[in-house]
């Protein structure tokens, strides 16, 4: 990884990645934005688990190397430390004191590839949904998005996903996600506007 100079070819992808055996073994960060200003608010980092799909995302007026420790930190209070995490070659991920924390946790650390899609690509579908959600959720008003990060959020978890025949809060708690049905179909009609494969989706809650 680039401290101050060049990529290690050590750190890259391999071709034979570890395997993905439970869920949060491996998750995937990335940033997105800039973004017009909420509330002070400028940029998403973002989180993925490449088993459930499960999203994790906070708001942030910076992108630097101290969000994303304090970021981490508080996902590995919740989830566990994984085995690996993967990201892009951004400074923000590649210095000294993100290999510190990486180090201090016995995470590995892999850099996603042009060459491997697989990987590399999880965390940038995560994040063009997150952000047809978003835009349907905010509506004209850009400057509230920091504010229906949360329900975006809510939405991306309970939204049908094909790849692993449920919803991601399905796989990771076991249960159906249980809300009042005012919420829970305005969360399903954004999905129908927003292209998400609904062809089961109506039926998640029996899940």
């Amino acid at each position: 990884c680039q401290r101050q100079g060049k990529v290690s070819q050590r750190d890259e992808m391999p071709q034979n990645f570890i395997q993905i055996c439970e869920i949060f073994d491996v998750l995937g960060i990335d940033f997105m934005g800039p973004f017009p200003s909420s509330k002070g608010n400028k940029y998403i980092l973002v989180a993925v688990d490449y088993l459930s799909k499960w999203v994790e995302a906070k708001a942030l007026p910076i992108n630097d190397a101290r969000v994303v420790v304090k970021f981490l930190k508080s996902l590995f209070s919740r989830f566990g430390t994984p085995k690996a995490i993967i990201n892009d070659r951004g400074t923000h991920f590649c210095n000294d004191q993100f290999l510190r924390v990486m180090a201090k946790y016995e995470v590995i650390h892999r850099l996603s590839t042009a060459y491997h899609p697989q990987t590399s690509g999880q965390v940038e579908v995560t994040n063009r949904g997150l952000k047809r959600i978003l835009k349907r959720t905010v509506g004209e008003n850009r400057a509230l998005w920091s504010d229906k990060l949360e329900d975006a959020l809510w939405t991306f978890r309970t939204a049908y996903k094909t790849s692993i025949g449920c919803t991601s809060y399905h796989l990771v708690y076991g249960k159906a996600c249980h809300l009042p049905h005012e919420i829970e179909h305005k969360a399903y009609w954004v999905l129908k506007h927003t292209n998400f494969d609904l062809r089961t989706a109506g039926d998640h809650r029996k899940l």
